[in-house]
């Protein structure tokens, strides 16, 4: 039987961009998705798919195929951020202050159209597969997902994900194995001395002083304590403290991130905290500082990396197909941690399209001719992964 896998896409890539364009007008934050739940659960249902909630507002389907074999997921998040949009386009976000800003809504509405294709298909599959809408991606939802068994009944063997990628010129698709995307750490410091006048400060002790010399200093450890083929970052995002230019405030705070490309940033924190206590004891002051775990550093499975390069060959040419690195975070890094899984990128970036701003910008946009790449990728890694390779091209 010939599948006809890009005609069914083409047909549907008017529905495909309706339905993300509808959800770029709402957007949603992290657990705060309803209208997106229930949008697709609907969908899901009139697909013919079992489908159930959890973790507050996602939404996991189960397609089961006619013939026994393994259990597969492909995941898409949901969430928007708090950005106001500047673009001037006919879907503009209609909430002030939240925005669809890196893609997400493209992500739904490809999987959305992926399950709906497969669902035809069902008969075919030796196996099953698991659509997850998994909410709050942007600060980790992952983790709640899998606490409430996401992975279980049936046992999921391998997990796929994706992501539209600006940074990626449209028509790429980026895919490597290993460590591709950085784990992070998010801290939050304060840094406590002794308030005074700005006239007299051998009265009082400074934190702001303190503070200056730690985001200096802790710079050191990037390039001075881990081997530089190890990328490691460490930035400041956010420093408070003070009311007045004549006054010596008594505390000062400070926030950031610690990200790292590699399996174990354990020892980032242990510098991090040496040099913090190293500095406020030499300079006087006290300090209280809590770290936490934004997302782990993604690593997808060597083998199963070849395997998904070979549907990116199949699907955009092996001109097109090239590996792919960032210190950027993701939380499909969870679910990779437990079982097999690869996380891939698809290039939406086009300059005369306008879609070529980086994630999280206020003018970030899809080029939603890209949309139909990822459906084709979904589609043919369930059916080659569960059916064989060798039995999707056969009927391609």
């Amino acid at each position: 039987m010939n599948l006809k896998i890009k005609e069914e896409i083409e047909r549907l890539k008017a529905e495909t961009i309706q339905i993300r364009r509808d959800l770029h007008r709402h957007p949603e934050l992290g657990f705060e998705e309803y209208r997106t739940s229930d949008i697709i659960f609907d969908y899901l249902q009139n697909c013919g798919i079992e489908v159930k909630r959890m973790a507050k507002t996602g939404v996991v389907g189960l397609l089961k195929g006619s013939k026994p074999g393994a259990t597969i997921l492909l995941r898409a998040d949901m969430d928007a951020l708090p950005i106001t949009e500047e673009n001037q386009v006919p879907y503009k976000s209609l909430i002030e202050g939240k925005m669809h800003a890196c893609g997400h809504d493209g992500h739904v509405a490809m999987l959305l159209t992926a399950a709906k294709i497969l669902a035809v298909h069902k008969d075919e599959l030796q196996g099953n597969i698991k659509f997850v809408f998994q909410p709050n991606e942007e600060d980790a939802g992952a983790y709640l997902m899998i606490e409430e068994g996401v992975l279980e009944d049936p046992k999921v063997e391998a997990a796929f994900g994706l992501h539209l990628w600006s940074p990626l010129r449209s028509g790429q698709i980026g895919v490597a194995g290993g460590c591709i995307m950085a784990g992070q750490y998010n801290f939050f410091l304060t840094v406590t001395g002794k308030g005074g006048h700005s006239g007299a400060p051998h009265t009082a002790v400074d934190p702001v002083l303190a503070a200056a010399n730690i985001i200096q200093s802790v710079q050191g450890i990037t390039t001075r304590e881990i081997d530089p083929l190890r990328s490691t970052a460490i930035l400041f995002g956010k420093i408070q403290g003070g009311t007045a230019p004549n006054i010596i405030p008594e505390s000062v705070g400070l926030e950031g991130s610690i990200r790292f490309l590699y399996e174990d940033g354990t020892q980032l924190k242990e510098k991090f905290e040496r040099i913090v206590g190293g500095i406020c004891q030499a300079q006087r002051c006290t300090y209280a500082l809590r770290f936490t775990l934004s997302s782990s550093p993604l690593i997808n499975d060597p083998a199963l990396a070849g395997f998904v390069q070979k549907i990116a060959v199949s699907t955009a040419g092996t001109e097109n197909v090239v590996p792919y690195i960032t210190m950027g975070g993701e939380d499909f890094a969870e679910y990779a941690l437990k079982v097999p899984g690869v996380f891939s990128f698809i290039g939406t970036g086009d300059k005369e399209k306008g879609t070529d701003y980086p994630h999280h910008h206020p003018h970030f946009n899809l080029d939603e001719d890209t949309l139909s790449i990822g459906v084709e990728m979904q589609i043919k890694t369930a059916l080659a992964y569960l059916n064989g390779l060798d039995w999707l091209t056969s009927r391609l």
